[in-house]
């Protein structure tokens, strides 16, 4: 295990989202050691307004160390107005070999628990053992894109392995709590050639998936009939769920009208 070198102070930190299935979210480390290369959205706009130098900062995360403070000042005027708290939009709650993220991570579900706020968690890290004992309602999941380590390590090169993603997130299922897979930037077959039901059957004890293309990259927009290649794939998707009983979204722009 290690910790983040540095740490920052925010002024606020719960905050409405805008993702069509979020309601509040968090941020509680800048940075994230993951380094994804699909390319990282999060990374690009830290890199635009100025928070992060490069991608080699952006790799160092830093924990924002009044976290629990701010959580503190601000639940008490937000608490009534919160269905849930995603855990994290621009960050991961549990970054792969991070002690120091990983139990702040851990304090803010508890602290949010304490409200019977719930939780829904998302992470490429191992979901630790400890969530089993947390809020019924709390939500827990991981993003699988592949299950081709080789991929992994090309553009997820800081995560964990596929294999410990998807047994911790099957332990916390089997302990009763709702499970779910981001599918998401998925890739196209020139960027990585795969079988997509290979990895649904490897998810498929989850309660919900979404699926969601890979977007920022001129490689993918380059692929001869990508289009229709998503609309495809979506479909594939949607059928798998339907025939298994998974509820499912799938990300706006994932699928299109135009079949080119």
């Amino acid at each position: 295990m290690t910790r983040c070198k540095a740490t920052i102070t925010r002024k606020t930190m719960l905050y409405k989202s805008g993702v069509e299935y979020g309601d509040y979210t968090m941020n509680h480390v800048q940075g994230c050691s993951h380094g994804c290369l699909y390319p990282c959205y999060a990374y690009l706009m830290a890199k635009r307004f100025g928070k992060v130098d490069g991608y080699s900062d952006w790799c160092e995360p830093r924990l924002v160390e009044n976290t629990l403070e701010l959580l503190e000042k601000e639940l008490p005027r937000l608490r009534r107005k919160i269905k849930s708290v995603q855990l994290c939009f621009t960050t991961d709650p549990f970054m792969y070999g991070y002690e120091d993220v990983r139990d702040m991570s851990l304090a803010a579900i508890a602290r949010l628990n304490a409200e019977c706020i719930p939780c829904v968690v998302l992470t490429k890290g191992i979901l630790p053992e400890e969530l089993a004992g947390t809020f019924e309602k709390n939500i827990f999941g991981i993003t699988i894109v592949s299950l081709d380590e080789g991929y992994r390590e090309a553009y997820e090169p800081g995560a964990a392995p596929y294999e410990l993603r998807i047994g911790a997130l099957k332990r916390l299922h089997e302990a009763g709590f709702s499970t779910w897979v981001s599918m998401e930037p998925y890739p196209t077959p020139n960027i990585h050639d795969q079988n997509i039901e290979d990895v649904l059957d490897a998810v498929s004890f989850v309660n919900k998936i979404i699926f969601g293309r890979t977007n920022y990259n001129k490689t993918v927009s380059a692929y001869p009939g990508c289009k229709a290649w998503y609309n495809n794939a979506a479909k594939t998707v949607m059928r798998y769920c339907q025939e298994n009983g998974i509820d499912f979204l799938i990300k706006k722009g994932t699928m299109t009208e135009d079949k080119a």
